[in-house]
């Protein structure tokens, strides 16, 4: 095996496993942070009515 070659797959190995711990974390990140789900919006109708009845 060629020097250049065991350089390339070092390089190359280094990489997907810095990859995978990456996908990884992310994962794990995601899992434990979920995010915020999106408040239904309200219907102006409905909007209006509540104004008009608190005061």
């Amino acid at each position: 095996m060629s020097p250049t070659l065991t350089i390339i797959l070092l390089i190359t190995g280094w990489l997907t496993v810095a990859a995978a711990m990456l996908w990884g974390l992310m994962r794990i990140s995601r899992h434990h942070h979920p995010q915020p789900q999106p408040k239904p919006q309200q219907k102006p109708a409905q909007t209006a009515a509540r104004a008009a009845n608190a005061h």
